[in-house]
């Protein structure tokens, strides 16, 4: 009994911004594209109301990647919901098998697989996020004008959020489990210092989450001003993100110093044939951001079309039945 593979142009890992954009632009170049991905949206979706897409003033994260998604589908673009666990092969040969057992084959891969968010762990966490919970600043800052928030970490992106947070809430209160900040830039500490409204909570952690189908305060593991529990409209989590780069690995992928996976200016990786985009890279430094990712995947399919071009004969085993 034989089994036959599945054979692509191009495989896309991934269900998020990157993944989408590069879908669409694959599918345009008449690539024949597969989109693989176990969460769809990436951190777009999860992120609630977003105000800085352009094209879009105001727009819920989970709608935007309904449009990237539907509009992929256009072109006919098969979107698994799968997750690739094991990608074997080198230049221009891979094989992507997936949680599920499925097997997917093609002479070019993009990796658009995004970081995961560390997390504190604790109860409602997950189920709140858009409901009180974010995970970036950035993103959700203007919905919390007027509003009392929290920000959760000590290093560059918390407390620029809650430099930015400031500008919007009445009240920013910052929690960090050290007594000190010792890794933001000093001009970042000096607009956290300039900002009358941000509150720090030194030597403390978030340790409960309150509320009934939404956040409405936190439960800190020391007392602040004679309470240990702080009334607030907004939990803003920003103790960072880790690449997920798993199948990176794999492949012996080349990646800098806080493992990101490292590209050129098309997208490229070390290995040939592979490519990657959005935030599991470092194309776009410390700015993570769903206009980033997008433009990034259009860049790597691209580029997947004109290595394919200058490789038209990569691959052929690929198309045969295998035992």
């Amino acid at each position: 009994m034989t089994e036959q593979l599945t054979d692509h142009d191009v495989l896309i890992a991934g269900q998020g911004a990157a993944a989408f954009s590069a879908a669409l632009y694959a599918a345009r170049y008449q690539l024949r594209t597969v989109v693989v991905g176990e969460v769809f949206g990436g951190e777009t979706a999860t992120g609630g109301m977003i105000e800085n897409y352009p094209g879009f003033p105001e727009i819920d994260g989970f709608d935007l990647m309904m449009k990237f998604r539907e509009q992929a589908e256009k072109y006919a673009v098969p979107i698994v919901d799968d997750k690739v666990v094991c990608l074997e092969g080198d230049d221009h040969c891979y094989t992507a098998t997936t949680l599920s057992g499925e097997k997917y084959l093609a002479p070019t891969v993009i990796l658009a697989i995004g970081r995961e968010r560390r997390k504190l762990g604790l109860e409602h966490e997950e189920e709140w996020m858009g409901r009180g919970v974010s995970f970036c600043s950035t993103c959700d800052a203007p919905l919390h004008r007027g509003n009392t928030v929290v920000v959760v970490g000590g290093g560059s992106a918390a407390t620029e959020g809650a430099v930015l947070l400031a500008r919007y809430a009445e009240k920013v209160y910052l929690v960090y489990r050290r007594e000190a900040f010792t890794r933001p830039e000093p001009v970042i500490l000096r607009r956290l210092d300039e900002a009358t409204n941000v509150i720090p909570v030194m030597g403390a952690n978030v340790i409960e989450l309150k509320g009934n189908d939404g956040l409405t305060g936190v439960v800190l593991d020391r007392e602040h001003e004679g309470s240990r529990e702080l009334a607030v409209d907004g939990l803003f989590i920003e103790i960072g993100a880790d690449p997920r780069v798993d199948l990176a690995r794999q492949l012996g992928v080349e990646l800098n110093a806080i493992n990101e996976i490292k590209v050129d200016k098309h997208m490229k990786t070390n290995v040939h044939g592979l490519f990657a985009a959005g935030d599991v890279t470092d194309a776009s430094g410390d700015l993570k951001q769903t206009v980033t990712a997008a433009a990034q995947g259009a860049i790597a399919a691209t580029s997947a079309y004109a290595d394919l071009t200058e490789h038209p004969n990569a691959c052929k085993w690929h198309a045969k039945e295998v035992a």
